[in-house]
């Protein structure tokens, strides 16, 4: 074993973060959002190549709104997250848990320690009345996370979002003024949510190119083959797994406290068979 070989034993995390980069490369791939261990390692088992983590699926699973977990408990979420599988992990951290570049900067040297392979940031404020960060500084944030994951030598992926279209400010042009400066400033892969007509994803594909893009499933409106044709490189789906299942969740208790019956817990998977999924020692 050579000296390269013993690195990369020593450093699972960043093989994950090469592995992240050269999904990027080429083709479209899914990034399923899991909200616990549990439900990675479900998707993991089920072959997808890598996973997202989801603030609102986290949150709703601990008991709270989305943007009300502090930072500590979503960098002990991530460590979770990413010591569950043994593939890629990016991280939702919104918008680095700072405002200022210097504090992003920290921020997100302390995400990219948790065994992660890329997290994004975004640019929304929170504020209604003024929901994106002005762009000079919205800017400045991307390229301090770029330095901060160059400092750390993990190689995390970088994935910069612009919230315009989600926060009520869907302008086009401003969305892709927004993602080519992120680009230009370190950004390796770039996300507008919200961005849901064949025109529209083309024209960011467009604008970006040759930086991957990642859009966020529009339900059923298409297919990964027909994102893959407008050149989409990521797919992820947010928090719509958690409300899947939280949904089936609600259904069955919703009908044991309202109708005294359990019909819909019927249609759940066998216990053996979930349990099935799991490491352990068969009982």
């Amino acid at each position: 074993m050579d000296g390269r070989d013993t690195l990369r034993v020593m450093n699972p995390a960043n093989d994950r973060c090469r592995a992240f980069h050269a999904l990027h490369q080429s083709g479209c791939f899914v990034i399923p959002n899991p909200w616990d261990p549990g439900s990675a390692r479900l998707l993991a088992d089920l072959g997808f190549q890598a996973l997202a983590t989801t603030s609102a699926g986290f949150a709703w699973s601990i008991g709270r709104r989305d943007g009300q977990i502090s930072l500590d408990q979503l960098l002990d979420h991530f460590r979770a997250i990413a010591a569950s599988v043994e593939i890629p992990v990016n991280a939702d951290f919104e918008g680095g848990y700072a405002i200022e570049p210097a504090g992003v900067a920290a921020n997100v040297a302390a995400a990219v320690s948790t065994g992660i392979a890329g997290l994004s940031i975004e640019d929304s404020t929170g504020d209604s009345a003024n929901p994106l960060f002005d762009f000079g500084l919205a800017v400045e944030r991307i390229a301090a996370a770029r330095q901060a994951i160059d400092e750390s030598g993990t190689g995390a992926v970088l994935t910069a979002r612009t919230e315009g279209f989600i926060s009520g400010r869907p302008d086009l042009d401003e969305t892709i003024r927004r993602l080519t400066a992120f680009a230009e400033a370190g950004a390796d892969c770039l996300y507008a949510p919200g961005i849901y007509t064949r025109d529209h994803i083309a024209a960011v594909v467009g604008a970006v190119a040759p930086k991957p893009v990642n859009v966020l499933t529009p339900g059923a409106t298409f297919t990964v083959a027909e994102l893959e044709e407008l050149g989409v490189r990521r797919v992820s789906v947010g928090s719509s797994l958690t409300a899947a299942a939280m949904t089936g969740f609600l259904a069955a208790a919703v009908e044991i406290a309202e109708e005294g019956a359990f019909t819909k817990m019927s249609e759940s998977l066998p216990y053996s068979n979930l349990n099935a999924r799991f490491p352990g020692k068969a009982s």
